[in-house]
Formats: structure tokens, sequence, C-alpha cells
């Protein structure tokens, strides 16, 4: 495959899509995120644990995630053949091919939203537990060697969906706090199988926004919120790769993508010339 040079104007001009991962407790309302989107028919719904009763009215197109290979499946359609693997590897343009090239009406959909990346974890164990390299001479299950499987085939499922370059992907998953024997607080994490996803895809997203019950101590009852950057009063893992959102951002999905896909304002040098002298009088 060749190497291309992509022009500075062409580069600028492709649209972009921003890559999410929402972390938060059960019940604090990630799912309804979605009714948030102005438009909910440019949103493909991939439901990986039936959770759907919040957004039961919602006009959703979805995709019910009940295996493994529905999730890498689905990722294939969506990123594309992948032309870095084998000829006939999982992303490969074999698989690509084999099951029926891009997802019908993709150019239609704007926003895909996987809820819950946590529970999607869990198929991809379950898989990875059954294949026969996660199994000794003897015939006894290697749990490490399962973990390694599940753990690859995560990180692959995510890089393909990355490669989604103009399309909004969210993660959804849940907050998991951290402790040690003797209950002493470490941290926030996805709650995910084994441990090298969870500490990963931090580096795969472009933001990891934290939605919780945020208490500032001024008395007043805790209000919802994203927690969008570190440091935070709270040391959660947020993270924004944008570098617009401000540390406490409402809890709307629509207009957080707005404000970090907005054009940015260009001021010509003679304007910024002019401004800094009106500024120093």
């Amino acid at each position: 495959m060749l190497m291309r040079i992509i022009p500075a104007d062409e580069r600028l001009k492709n649209r972009r899509g921003v890559k999410f991962l929402i972390l938060g407790p059960t019940g604090v309302g990630k799912t309804t995120l979605m009714r948030t989107i102005a438009d909910p028919s440019r949103i493909l719904y991939g439901d990986g644990e039936g959770g759907d009763l919040a957004i039961q009215d919602l006009p959703v197109t979805s995709v019910r995630i009940e295996d493994w290979p529905t999730a890498r499946d689905l990722a294939c359609r969506i990123g594309g053949p992948n032309p870095s693997y084998g000829s006939n590897a999982c992303y490969s343009e074999a698989h690509f091919n084999a099951v029926g090239g891009w997802l019908e009406k993709l150019e239609h959909y704007e926003v895909i939203c996987f809820d819950s990346v946590t529970a999607i974890s869990r198929l991809s164990y379950r898989w990875a537990e059954q294949q026969p390299e996660t199994f000794t001479r003897t015939g006894a299950k290697d749990t490490r060697a399962a973990y390694g499987v599940h753990a690859r085939e995560m990180l692959q499922w995510l890089h393909q969906l990355q490669r989604a370059r103009d399309k909004h992907i969210v993660f959804i998953g849940i907050l998991e706090k951290l402790t040690d024997e003797f209950n002493r607080h470490l941290g926030y994490q996805l709650q995910a199988e084994g441990q090298r996803v969870p500490r990963e895809i931090g580096a795969i997203v472009d933001e990891l926004i934290i939605m919780e019950w945020l208490s500032f101590g001024d008395g007043k009852p805790p209000a919802r919120g994203f927690v969008c950057t570190s440091p935070n009063p709270w040391s959660y893992p947020a993270k924004d790769r944008s570098g617009r959102l401000e540390q406490i951002e409402p809890p709307h999905l629509g207009k957080l993508i707005a404000k970090i896909t907005a054009p940015p304002v260009i001021v010509s040098p003679a304007k910024a010339d002019s401004t800094a002298a009106d500024a120093a009088e």
C-alpha cells in the first residue's frame, strides 16, 4: 500500500469524529445522554446489555450485541478493512467482504453509541476463555492465557472503531472505585474484565468524561455534571484531548460534541495587532 501525503487544506476540511469514553456509577443517567442528541435518527445504538429502558421511547436504530463475533463484525463494518492485518485475519479485507462490507446506511449515522463497554468486555472474555490457545496440553483452562486473548481482542476492537474518523463514537461504561485490602482509596477506572483494557483505553479515546453527582461543598444538594479535565477535586481520571472543555461541563452530550467540533475562530494578524493596540490604549 502506497503512502499518501495529505495536504494541510484537505486535512482541515475533513470532518472529524470525537471518540468518547463516558464513565459513571450505575443509575446516574449515562444511557439517557442519547436524548440530548438533536436528531435521534442519526444515532446508531450498539446495545450490549439490554439496558435501554431509559430510552424505550427514543427513535434510535439499534444493533443487539449478544456475543463477541457480532461485536467484531460490527466494528469491521464501521471501521472498514484494516490493511495492517494479514489477508485472512479479523478486520482484514477478507473479513470485511465476508460480513457484507460497509454497514447499511452508515453514512446517515453521526453518533455511534456502545452501551456498555463494561458488558461488551464480558462477551470478549467469555469468547476468549473458550479458544483452544487458552487450554493447556492436559486440557486444563489457563486463566492467564484467557485474559491475554481477551485483552488483545478488546484493544483491537477499540482501535478498529477508532478508524471511523468521521463518526462520533461513544463508549459508555461503569466507573469503578479501586481500594486496597485495607479499604484505602486507590483511584478510579473503567469497570471491565482484566487489567490491560482499563489501563490502556484512556490513550485510545479522545475524551474521557466522568459523569457523576458532584458536590462542591457549598451546602447545596449534589448535581449531575461532566468532569472533563485532570487534575480535579475528586481525582477522577478525566481527559480532554481537544483542549476546549472546562473542568466541569453540563451533562449534555449534544452540547459537548458541538463545543469540541465548532470551527475555530481564526483572527487575522492585522486584526490581532489592532486589538492589541486598542487594549494598550
